[in-house]
């Protein structure tokens, strides 16, 4: 197959703030619109299809959320989350070609605002005690599994790790480490599936020079943001989300 990219302007209409969305995502600020991107570009191609142009985006878009934050996460937070997250990629990837990624799409939306409306109705005392590491476990798991699915990691992991109370820059280091090594993991399982063929690759070369602006913005951001900010923002971000995840899910 010859390398050529998409040229339909249609789909980089899409593509292109969806790149970006998902760049000032990787600093943290912003991570509930990174799961915005995979919907966005559906609107031009198959979910699975935007899924693969943006595994390249994805890793260049870690490695410099790595270099950015690379001194500020927590350490032993990513040693819980990690294996979870993996063990819900592997999933994934089992269940790949026997799930519908709107069906999937939907649920993880619906959930995004039952845990919003669960915030938002009932806060939280400062006193309370975090989610136990049972609902980590399981939350984290669900994140590997749909972000697999559909780059929508972030609502699931979100809700554990949010009531833990990080500050911006340690939530923004930890996000990018847990979601640079379950990216990383995908890439085998994805080739295996025949997603990453040239056309998909050329398209993701187009959408390159994108990653590190959107990334540099959001970092910009998340460092001088502060922390009610921060997560009054991220919330907006995750409404969004789930709002548009069960449209394309259950409506549209």
């Amino acid at each position: 197959m010859q390398f050529a990219p998409i040229s339909d302007p249609h789909f980089y209409a899409a593509a292109v703030p969806a790149v970006l969305l998902l760049g000032i995502s990787k600093s943290g600020f912003g991570a509930g619109f990174g799961s915005l991107a995979v919907p966005m570009m559906a609107l031009a191609v198959t979910v699975p299809e935007a899924a693969a142009i943006l595994m390249p985006v994805l890793l260049l878009m870690d490695l410099l959320g790595l270099a950015a934050f690379r001194r500020d996460f927590d350490r032993r937070l990513l040693g819980f989350l990690i294996p979870f997250g993996l063990v819900g990629t592997v999933i994934g990837a089992l269940l790949f070609r026997t799930l519908s990624a709107h069906a999937v799409a939907g649920i993880v939306g619906l959930f995004t605002l039952l845990f919003l409306a669960q915030r938002l109705l009932f806060p939280p005392k400062a006193d309370a005690a975090p989610p136990s590491r049972v609902a980590g476990g399981v939350l984290t798991t669900i994140s590997g599994f749909t972000s697999f699915i559909a780059h929508a990691g972030g609502p699931p992991v979100n809700a554990y790790v949010i009531p833990l109370r990080l500050k911006p820059v340690e939530f923004a280091a930890t996000m990018a480490y847990f979601f640079f090594v379950v990216n990383l993991s995908k890439w085998v399982p994805y080739a295996w599936l025949g997603l990453l063929d040239w056309r998909n690759m050329a398209t993701s070369v187009v959408l390159l020079p994108l990653a590190p602006f959107g990334v540099w913005m959001g970092v910009r951001i998340a460092r001088r943001i502060s922390s009610t900010w921060f997560y009054r923002l991220l919330y907006l971000g995750m409404l969004l989300t789930g709002i548009k995840l069960v449209w394309d899910g259950f409506i549209a």
